[in-house]
């Protein structure tokens, strides 16, 4: 009766919709299933955060209309983690915006700065939130492949002449989502001469710096001299402090980006309630030790999971940083044939690489976030498929 705008009909159904809808119906068939598909941590938000909300929620005071770009006092302790983390000096109130997560801001950002034909340069394999924003601005998206042998780094230099002439932002995200890779600061610098040659701007997700392993610490963009002067990068409070259901986080960087993302959220939402920027700073402020217990919680897992995945067969790389494991698909199989074997012969949840774009096809992504026992469990299962 009523058709959709066309934007939407160009989007494809949400990936891990799907996944949920496909993991309920095996579900329904009695079957055990263990879910290491959508990255939602396992853990409860830290005791800290939650006993600061509580406070901050029955002070009358947080029950009004926030602040649009958010509360004073979170974007100076934004500013100071990023300080302290990072080593980037920021201005709170013109280089710092508050996000209801920071899926609403990389989503809302390109109806800041992207015309209609404009091109938006995409990951891929990526996180399906860019290249929908990208579409819903009425941009145009271009994928930059990533390549095992280039270390899932976009090769700067492929991207066809034509998109560039158009292009108006590119998107990077490390550590990446889907392929766990990371960068490191030749690769940023790359991007800072590529944008100002090109007149671009940046736009990167920086979710996952604080979940690493093994020593490693990840950079920001941020640190890398003339970052600030082309780009914006968004960070989340949702993994770090396992607050995915809060929808708290926060953008970075170019004063003008920052202001014209401020003045897009103005138009669209009311700003994040008062009570979780409390919390947010109690997180920021006072969970590092927190944080150091998760990582290595994760680490474990990620020992268990690849070293079983290796066992099986599976040509398995163990990441430096977020709480995937990016796994070459065994030969015969597609990405969503071998994720539909899983899922459907041993009851293992993972996401097929293909949903994040075509270049992850071949791969499927897994989940660190269940804990040991069901992970050795899903391992055992796995060997004893035949592939």
């Amino acid at each position: 009766m009523f058709q959709k705008a066309q934007r939407l009909q160009q989007l494809p159904p949400y990936l891990f919709k799907e996944i949920d809808r496909l993991r309920d119906e095996v579900r329904r068939q009695g079957k055990d299933i263990i879910d290491l598909g959508v990255g939602d941590p396992d853990q409860p938000t830290f005791a800290n955060i939650v006993t600061e909300l509580r406070r901050a929620a029955q002070d009358p005071a947080t029950h009004r209309y926030p602040a649009y770009s958010g509360l004073s006092t979170f974007r100076q302790e934004a500013a100071r983690w990023y300080k302290e983390r990072f080593q980037v000096s920021l201005e709170p109130l013109s280089e710092v915006v508050t996000l209801i997560g920071s899926k609403e801001g990389l989503a809302h950002f390109p109806l800041a700065f992207v015309n209609p034909g404009e091109v938006v340069l995409v990951p891929d394999p990526a996180y399906p939130v860019y290249s929908a924003a990208a579409v819903m601005a009425g941009g145009i998206p271009v994928k930059m492949p990533l390549r095992r042998d280039n270390n899932f780094l976009p090769d700067l230099q492929a991207i066809p002449a034509e998109a560039l002439k158009k292009a108006k932002m590119l998107v990077i995200n490390y550590p990446n989502n889907p392929t766990a890779a990371v960068a490191e600061k030749d690769f940023y610098a790359a991007v800072v001469e590529f944008a100002l040659r090109h007149k671009l701007i940046v736009v990167s997700d920086a979710a996952y710096t604080e979940i690493a392993y093994d020593g490693y610490r990840p950079l920001s963009f941020m640190e890398i001299d003339g970052a600030k002067e082309v780009g914006i990068e968004f960070h989340s409070l949702s993994k770090t402090f396992n607050m995915t259901g809060w929808r708290l986080g926060f953008a970075v960087g170019n004063a003008e980006l920052v202001a014209g993302l401020g003045q897009v959220k103005s138009q669209i939402d009311s700003g994040a309630f008062d009570a979780v920027q409390l919390a947010g700073i109690a997180a920021l402020k006072y969970s590092a030790p927190e944080v150091k217990r998760m990582c290595a919680l994760y680490q474990e897992r990620r020992d268990v999971l690849v070293a079983g995945l290796q066992a099986a067969g599976l040509d398995v790389t163990p990441p430096k940083a977020s709480f995937y494991v990016w796994a070459p698909c065994p030969p015969g199989y597609s990405s969503s044939q071998f994720t539909m074997k899983l899922l459907t012969e041993i009851g293992v949840v993972s996401t097929p690489g293909s949903g994040f774009g075509q270049a992850g096809e071949g791969y499927v992504r897994f989940a660190l976030t269940v804990d040991k026992r069901r992970l050795r469990e899903a391992v055992k299962r796995l060997r004893s498929l035949e592939l």
